[in-house]
């Protein structure tokens, strides 16, 4: 099966000039060579995980991530998110530490997401892969154009989203976005770096509801 037949049929359509483009087969191709020759995180079965999860017209919310996590059983093709069982990391303990006192929701004792992605939030990272302990190894291979180019669709729906961007790398991609129709709710991320300089305290998870709210879209259940 091809990289872009792992998508599902909805995404896959709405998205297929991309698959014409010279960086896409480029990337398929670097992608294919490093799995043979290095470990890349997500396995390859979970590469579009959060697009399985999160169809195009039920999408109520993209909450942009930049790489996946590089260490082993971390990433599962989800923003943020771990799979059950695997030490909840730092970014992912501030966001739940704001959640309680944003929302007054007990603080999880797993970091996976999937629940979420199922209520309409698309998980998405800047870039789908990574090598193993190589931080941003993969982010200059063409990722970056192809998730710009999800945004540019979610943008160009006729049904209105919000966007959550966290930090400087997700703002940037603001220009993306039709802002005439669609909210955007951002802040500082929830990194130890940067959480105390403007995350918490930022309220994003009752801002997200109000700024659907104001859209006609029904508020998120952020629990899980």
């Amino acid at each position: 099966m091809t990289l872009r037949e792992q998508l599902p049929t909805d995404w896959r359509t709405i998205l297929q000039k991309e698959f014409h483009k010279p960086y896409w087969s480029s990337l398929e191709e670097k992608l294919t060579q490093a799995r043979k020759k290095t470990t890349v995180y997500p396995p390859s079965k979970e590469v579009f995980s959060a697009f399985h999860a999160c169809s195009f017209g039920s999408c109520r919310l993209l909450l942009l991530g930049q790489d996946p996590y590089h260490g082993p059983n971390q990433a599962h093709g989800l923003s943020f998110s771990v799979p059950d069982g695997i030490k909840i990391p730092p970014s992912l303990r501030n966001m739940y530490k704001e959640r309680k006192s944003d929302l007054n929701l007990p603080i999880p004792t797993s970091g996976n997401l999937e629940a979420w992605s199922k209520r309409g939030i698309l998980l998405l990272n800047a870039f789908l892969t990574v090598e193993e302990k190589k931080a941003g190894s993969h982010s200059k291979w063409g990722w970056g154009q192809f998730t710009d180019a999800v945004i540019a669709q979610l943008s160009k729906r006729e049904k209105p989203l919000v966007f959550l961007m966290w930090g400087n790398f997700a703002k940037k991609k603001i220009k993306l976005i039709d802002q005439d129709r669609h909210r955007i709710v951002s802040s500082a991320h929830p990194s130890p770096l940067s959480a105390h300089r403007g995350f918490f305290g930022s309220k994003p998870y009752s801002r997200v509801n109000e700024a659907l709210m104001e859209i006609n879209q029904q508020p998120i259940d952020w629990s899980l």
